[in-house]
């Protein structure tokens, strides 16, 4: 999916964005420099442990599997085949540690077992019909050949690389103790070549450079193969996660529609509620005195209409959180304008769309700028504010931006942090850029869904 955020609007390169600090951290380009970094190093031992480790899952893997399927003629290969399967489970928890400290890919657990029954039989079955197990076996199977490969590329590389790189430190070694001029570097029966005088020594060591340069970029890429070996076949399912991910989902949809109605309670019981049980009694008041002081009377129910206009006007804001009459009535554009309008600062607000999208995906369009709009009259300190709305393919984005003093973030606990989990339940995104200084910039994105027609 591509995602648009190129809409800015103006504050230039010196608004106080912050700089890449790894850039200004290294002077030496990173070319240079990967020879001598920890995470290369790290790779390199990944690859050299590949090796024993690939050995080890591929021996037991073929031997337990082979032993498990000649045995289920009997009931005896069925245990021996689960025991098979969870071996291999336990070797890939072993791979996904080693390549979390030695790689720094962390791959989730995958799916626990589902054991229908319990005991042995019930245990059997459930690591007989996972997947995982059966992946973890395919990883044990396939990693042993990569292994190879990547073990005999890396060190013969790594040791060529830096042989010819230190060939001027040990040159010495093939005429003292080789009884030759130096190192071969092509013979036969006639004729040999050795290089032996300064040029052919200084061309030597900087191939040697060139190969000691290249060879972390080399393991780099042999171990991206190990990473999505690990990733696809040892982590969690596609289905799994997304079943993780729509539980987590409706967990937060469940507690911010409970959060939502006990919000409208407490305003209604502590606005128009307690203000309509007032002007009863008033009006019962009134009702006594209509008989012996009517002059009273008439302010008392002059007074009872007041709150009768209050009550009112509270009704309708509360009306106005919870959909908006004109966000039914004449969509995003008109609704954003008279949310804007509210603000303590001037806001500019642009909604290019050439249709309206779902009422649900309006209402929380809708909802997550209103909400923006509060922190900025709150805590932005801005003198101006920008709202725009787009859609780029199946997404509609939504931008938040002022020139306030900045320092906002998607912290546990704030209001940020919230409305991130509230898009985050119907799948979008919430991006806040907003360095010390200014200015601010939030970008949401949402699905975007077409409004059902009637009769389809």
């Amino acid at each position: 999916m591509a995602t648009d955020y190129g809409h800015s609007y103006g504050f230039g390169s010196g608004s106080g964005f912050p700089e890449d600090t790894a850039a200004r951290r290294h002077r030496l380009p990173a070319g240079l420099r990967a020879p001598f970094e920890a995470r290369s190093w790290r790779e390199f031992g990944y690859v050299l442990l590949s090796l024993p480790i690939g050995i080890l899952l591929f021996t037991y893997a073929v031997t337990m599997v082979s032993l498990g399927a000649g045995l289920l003629v009997t009931f005896l290969g069925v245990p021996v085949l689960a025991a098979a399967l969870a071996g291999c489970r336990g070797f890939g928890a072993m791979e996904r540690a080693r390549a979390r400290v030695l790689l720094g890919l962390r791959v989730s657990d995958p799916e626990p077992l589902r054991m229908k029954k319990q005991g042995a039989l019930g245990w059997m079955g459930a690591v007989l019909k996972s997947g995982v197990s059966w992946r973890s076996l395919l990883y044990a199977v396939l990693q042993f050949p990569w292994s190879v490969f990547s073990f005999v590329v890396a060190v013969n590389v790594w040791a060529f690389g830096w042989a010819m790189l230190t060939y001027p430190l040990w040159f010495w070694v093939f005429p003292m103790y080789a009884g030759q001029d130096g190192l071969q570097l092509y013979g036969d029966e006639t004729h040999r070549v050795y290089l032996d005088n300064p040029f052919e020594i200084t061309m030597t060591a900087l191939v040697g450079l060139l190969f000691t340069l290249a060879t972390p970029w080399i393991v780099r890429a042999l171990t991206t193969v190990d990473r999505v070996m690990v990733h696809g076949l040892l982590g969690p399912s596609r289905l799994a996660t997304r079943v993780v991910e729509l539980e987590s989902d409706r967990g937060v949809v469940v507690d911010t529609a409970a959060a939502d109605l006990r919000r409208i309670e407490r305003d209604l019981h502590d606005g128009a509620q307690a203000r309509l049980v007032n002007l009863a009694m008033d009006l019962g008041l009134a009702k006594e005195k209509l008989k012996e002081d009517p002059r009273a009377a008439a302010v008392m129910v002059d007074e009872a209409h007041g709150e009768v206009k209050t009550a009112l006007q509270e009704l309708r804001d509360l009306a106005r959180g919870i959909h908006p009459a004109v966000l039914t009535d004449r969509g995003l554009d008109a609704a954003l304008s008279s949310v804007a309008s509210r603000c303590t600062v001037p806001v500019q607000v642009e909604v290019d769309l050439t249709e309206r999208p779902a009422s649900a995906i309006e209402g929380i369009a809708y909802f997550t700028v209103s909400e923006l709009l509060q922190n900025v009259s709150k805590h932005a300190r801005a003198t101006v504010a920008f709202v725009e709305v787009w859609r780029v393919e199946n997404r509609l984005m939504l931008q938040v931006a002022d020139n306030g003093v900045g320092g906002a973030a998607v912290s546990a606990g704030s209001g940020l942090a919230g409305l991130a989990e509230r898009l985050d339940a119907v799948d979008g995104i919430l991006v806040v850029d907003s360095p010390d200084g200014g200015p601010t910039r939030v970008t949401a994105e949402l699905p975007w869904r077409s409004e059902p027609v009637a009769g389809h």
